[in-house]
């Protein structure tokens, strides 16, 4: 309970920084256009705002909503969520939206994505100023890694270690790695000491990034810390055991978070090393599949290499690590339209769950960042009601000299917005069947 507690805590952190980013530079581009902005609001506020204030001489409410799905700047003029009809209705005054020339408008609708990738930099700039950028090299993964079922399917085994994908050596098992395999025609593994090619299916690319754990570093289940009331706690188990297998099949981590999951509820006999003797405990997983138990990470198994960075240094380093970050999400983006990619969308139970058990800055500011560009990039896509839907009828607009009509517009928000939230409804519905039914 106490980890999704401070799941939850992250999260609603993580997404209050990036929405109020993000609705800062529609603000920051209104002002500086003159166009009055009525409303900034953190969360929406449907009925009534837990807190709101107006300062003196000022022609903007500022107030957090109680409804924690986003934010929203009120600018005056301007078809939005609000579907205000009477006030555009009303005849045009200089201070809207609508009254300023069309590349002013379109800056003003860019301004929040602008915001969140300049964000992105700035973290990660930060984060390798403060703490330098450790990486583990593929060739220092000596277990190598493991596979799902797909992928065995492919020719791949656990304990391969990708090499090169078409003849481009792979450093590092990363997001660009995985695209860069699932690209591939050819894969070339380490194979109990010897070059394996591997000749990939030609749908191959649309199981790579399955839900089920796929590319996954292998080492051993070590315990750090056990849970008071947990199911370890009840089983005897102790801090340094080693678990290697489950009801006398050897498997490493994730095999057996695999088989503790497989067997929620139920008795099982787990395998383990303590003190160097072997020995088998009997142990009932909880309801959710888990222990209750902390454990060794990679990293405490096999060397990294650490890069550090001055304060100047990091702020180019920051970017082509944003850039980098962009073009891996954008490469995955594509999937999410395939079958497999629309069952593993998720919603704000699969974005907590990336948050860590325990509060931990640096993983923290990672996953605001990459969360920053995730919002940059959804904003952008053409569906009315995002900031991508106005720039699209914006640049109709510039192109045909022609604006849209305030009826279609009107139209366009309303079936955006349906959009929207059957997306919502999809992707949170999917959270709710994984947690229940699988």
């Amino acid at each position: 309970m106490e980890s999704i507690l401070i799941k939850a805590l992250q999260l609603i952190l993580s997404l209050s920084i990036l929405v109020i980013v993000h609705e800062l530079g529609h603000f920051l581009f209104s002002k500086l256009f003159k166009v009055r902005v009525e409303k900034f609001y953190l969360f929406f506020n449907p009925w009534f705002s837990l807190f709101k204030y107006k300062p003196k001489n000022s022609d903007t409410e500022y107030g957090i909503g109680w409804l924690p799905l986003g934010g929203y700047v009120k600018i005056s003029g301007m078809m939005d969520e609000s579907m205000d009809k009477e006030a555009l209705a009303q005849p045009v005054q200089p201070y809207e939206f609508r009254a300023k020339p069309s590349w002013q408008r379109l800056l003003i609708m860019v301004g929040g994505v602008l915001m969140n990738v300049i964000l992105a930099f700035f973290i990660y700039a930060m984060i390798l100023f403060s703490f330098g950028k450790e990486e583990l090299p593929l060739q220092n993964i000596t277990m190598g890694l493991s596979y799902n079922e797909f992928t065995h399917q492919a020719g791949f085994q656990d304990g391969d270690l990708p090499l090169e994908a078409d003849g481009i050596v792979l450093k590092k098992m990363d997001g660009n790695a995985l695209m860069k395999i699932a690209a591939a025609k050819i894969v070339t593994v380490l194979r109990d000491g010897e070059r394996v090619d591997i000749v990939l299916p030609v749908d191959f690319k649309n199981v790579v990034f399955q839900k089920d754990p796929n590319f996954t570093i292998r080492y051993p289940f070590v315990i750090t810390q056990i849970q008071s009331g947990s199911s370890a706690k009840k089983a005897g188990l102790l801090v340094g055991d080693s678990i290697t297998g489950v009801n006398g099949k050897t498997l490493d981590f994730t095999g057996i978070s695999k088989a503790l999951f497989a067997n929620k509820g139920q008795s099982i006999e787990l395998n383990l090393y303590r003190q160097g003797e072997k020995i088998d405990v009997v142990v009932i997983p909880s309801e959710q599949g888990k222990l209750g138990v902390g454990v060794k990470i990679p990293t405490d198994f096999y060397s990294t290499v650490t890069t550090e960075y001055g304060f100047f240094e990091s702020f180019p380093a920051g970017v082509v690590q944003g850039i980098n970050t962009i073009k891996g999400y954008l490469s995955q983006f594509k999937f999410i339209f395939s079958k497999e990619g629309a069952q593993s969308l998720g919603g704000f139970g699969t974005i907590g769950s990336l948050f860590p058990d325990s509060w931990d800055w640096e993983r923290f500011w990672n996953m605001t960042a990459f969360l920053s560009i995730i919002l940059a990039v959804m904003n952008l896509l053409p569906i009315p009601a995002l900031d991508g839907g106005h720039v699209m009828f914006l640049l109709y607009e510039v192109v045909t000299r022609r604006k849209p009509s305030d009826k279609f517009m009107e139209r366009a928000q309303m079936v955006g917005m349906i959009l929207l939230i059957s997306l919502l409804l999809y992707a949170n519905g999917n959270d709710i069947f994984r947690f229940f039914f699988k």
